[in-house]
């Protein structure tokens, strides 16, 4: 009975410590971080050194450039989606070859996005001239189905 009560001891104190770890491991991972947390998934660490994945926008900066009533593309994604996944590394140098500058904006960190852009899925990439929406693309594409839906933004 004593050597199993010190092996469910050990057990449980071995998850602790590797729960702990993990903890301050992805702390430790998401720091100056373009989402300005404290901790990120585990998804999103896994993309912070992507190229495809910087030019990031926080809710508070995307609030901002409405308010301002900048034009800007948004795209929304979620680095856990396949479609996600599949449309990023046509979408992006493709916006670079059009010299368009995309904001990405990671919905997995910032969940309030889906309700505040009215977003049914992911990759969602919508334009905004003058505070509002005038334009939206969603689901995943290819190459030549973004091309077109940004020359008819312009």
């Amino acid at each position: 009975m004593k050597k199993i009560i010190i092996f469910l001891v050990v057990v449980i104190a071995l998850f602790a410590a590797l729960g702990v770890v993990t903890f301050y491991s992805n702390k430790q991972a998401a720091q100056g971080n373009p989402y300005g947390k404290e901790t990120l998934h585990a998804a999103t660490i896994e993309q912070l050194d992507d190229p495809l994945y910087g030019n990031q926008i926080t809710p508070d900066e995307l609030q901002e450039k409405l308010d301002n009533k900048e034009e800007l593309y948004v795209y929304f994604y979620d680095p856990t989606c396949p479609h996600c996944k599949e449309t990023t590394p046509i979408l992006v140098p493709l916006a670079d070859e059009l010299k368009i500058d995309v904001k990405k904006h990671n919905v997995l960190e910032f969940q309030e996005a889906w309700q505040k852009f009215q977003l049914t899925g992911t990759p969602t990439l919508i334009h905004f001239k003058d505070g509002k929406e005038v334009g939206r693309l969603a689901g995943g594409q290819e190459e030549a189905s973004l091309k077109s839906w940004f020359e008819e933004q312009q």
